[in-house]
């Protein structure tokens, strides 16, 4: 790409960066949590109909995507869980192909009285946006459409097929971009801008989402020695779990770009319920878990071991013995993905795009790492043979209290995007 390109990409970013903020404030707004995505989809759907893309919104059928690689189970039907994409369509089809993807979706903001000030009521300070979901991962969905946006500033359009995509999913299953590759999106490349603060990710870890039910014999109080109680019966097994944890993280297990990590992989008790009444002995228990698998970990393995585990402790126990554990999987089937074992001439070149790109917008060479989450980069990876590179701004307190992003790295972000997107589908006169 021509330097001088290069300076009228960065210039229009910065140009419009005030109306990108504006747009990343709009759109953190909305309370995009599981089942609740419709307005902030419905507001991405009208900002993409406005630039003149075509526009694809379908509400996701679990009977289309069930039998593909990837998918995670679900204890619900889906209602109106819905996808946006936005396409452009190369008038000269002589560059490579791209989808920009990114999630709408948001997790719970907890207590809200912990927070600073409203998790939805989005606020700038000291170069920081403040709100749940700004971070994870709304200002990757602006950097994304404003780094569109600066080459149409410039007056020229990408010179291959783009896919802008607004998912959701991604947050417990990863089905929206699933849904997406089944609809038959399909490109060159991926690019994510997932808040790992200017890095690019070269290796994910996989998760696997499962419940554990429990029942107990209820008895008055009184006579807790003639009960059992259920939810004290989940606290051996809970141990058991994370001594398994510890083993799948010793150094003989671990693959090359894990090695340097004591403990990656995480287990997690995310949420634990039972019991009727204070005075009774419960009789029944239900924790969820969140375990963590490494890249090439295979999903039924790990299944298998995770349920010898769970039985072998409830055998221990005089009264769940002859009561065993029941395991419900649901949410996250994912496996690992490491774009770091992609030999393929795209993902070099890929690669090697993005990394002059984000030298020109930082004045840094790229930063390649392994990270500790999962991403909907693996479908792309593993699942449609495309390199997935996911790399956006910092962010703090994802998932947390005050989540925040960096309004700077965003800006940053979106002139290394305008120009990879110039270098690697080259350009055309709009």
């Amino acid at each position: 790409m021509q330097d001088n390109l290069k300076e009228r990409l960065c210039g229009a970013v910065d140009e419009g960066f005030d109306r990108q903020v504006a747009f990343l404030s709009a759109l953190t707004a909305y309370p995009s949590t599981r089942g609740n995505e419709q307005s902030a989809q419905a507001f991405m759907a009208d900002e993409l109909d406005a630039r003149g893309y075509e526009l694809d919104c379908w509400q996701i059928d679990i009977a289309e995507i069930q039998h593909l690689p990837g998918f995670s189970p679900v204890l619900d039907q889906y209602e109106k869980a819905i996808n946006v994409v936005g396409s452009h369509r190369s008038k000269t089809d002589q560059g490579r192909s791209l989808i920009l993807n990114g999630h709408i979706d948001v997790v719970p903001a907890g207590p809200l009285d912990m927070w600073d000030s409203p998790p939805f009521e989005p606020r700038v300070e000291n170069g920081w946006l403040y709100g749940r979901g700004g971070g994870d991962m709304k200002a990757g969905l602006a950097s994304n459409l404003f780094a569109l946006d600066a080459l149409a500033a410039c007056g020229l359009a990408p010179g291959g097929d783009i896919f802008f995509q607004s998912v959701v999913e991604e947050e417990c299953t990863g089905n929206g971009a699933l849904a997406c590759l089944a609809r038959g999106y399909k490109a060159d490349a991926a690019l994510i801008p997932e808040p790992f603060s200017e890095h690019l990710v070269t290796a994910q870890l996989g998760v696997i989402w499962f419940q554990v039910h429990l029942k107990g014999l209820p008895t008055h109080v009184a006579y807790a020695g003639q009960g059992a109680n259920a939810i004290e019966a989940a606290f051996p097994i809970i141990r058991a779990l994370h001594d398994m944890e510890q083993r799948w993280n010793a150094a003989e297990n671990r693959p090359p770009e894990y090695g340097h990590m004591d403990h990656a992989l995480n287990l997690n008790i995310g949420k634990i319920e039972g019991g009727d009444w204070t005075s009774s002995v419960p009789a029944w228990s239900v924790f969820d878990v969140r375990m963590a698998i490494f890249p090439g970990q295979s999903i039924d393995a790990a299944k298998t071991e995770i349920e010898r585990v769970i039985l072998d402790t409830a055998r221990e126990n005089a009264f769940l013995r002859n009561s065993l554990p029941e395991i419900v999987y649901h949410g996250f089937h994912a496996e690992g993905y490491a774009l770091s074992r992609d030999s393929s001439v795209h993902a070099a070149e890929a690669i090697a795009a993005l990394d002059s790109a984000h030298q020109t917008a930082t004045g840094h060479a790229l930063v390649r790492e392994a990270i500790t989450a999962t991403t909907d980069a693996r479908f792309f990876g593993l699942y449609a043979d495309t390199p997935a590179l996911v790399y956006g701004p910092r962010a703090e307190a994802i998932h947390g209290f005050n989540e925040r992003v960096d309004l700077e790295s965003m800006r940053r972000i979106t002139k290394a995007t305008a120009m990879f997107i110039g270098d690697w589908c080259g350009t055309e006169e709009l």
